[in-house]
């Protein structure tokens, strides 16, 4: 078994990932937008349910304008680059 003569460098490793990080900050920030969205959005309808009683209409609702608002997001942002 051939052994690699590179040694392990913090310095390195912290780079790479910091340049990995750069590149998908964009990406990662509309994937959290869009997820976020639709829980936020979920939750908001879901306790409307439980204080007016009218489940499951407002979780419905809220998971909907979750998904519209979320892809909406993602294409503002992914259309930038």
């Amino acid at each position: 078994m051939a052994k690699k003569n590179r040694s392990f460098s913090y310095s390195r490793s912290a780079k790479s990932l910091q340049e990995n990080a750069e590149r998908a900050g964009s990406a990662a920030g509309a994937a959290y937008a869009l997820v976020g969205g639709i829980l936020v959005r979920g939750g908001i309808g879901y306790a409307v349910d439980k204080w007016r009683g009218t489940s499951p209409w407002g979780l419905i609702i809220g998971l909907l304008l979750g998904v519209i608002v979320g892809f909406y997001d993602l294409v503002k942002t992914t259309a930038r680059r």
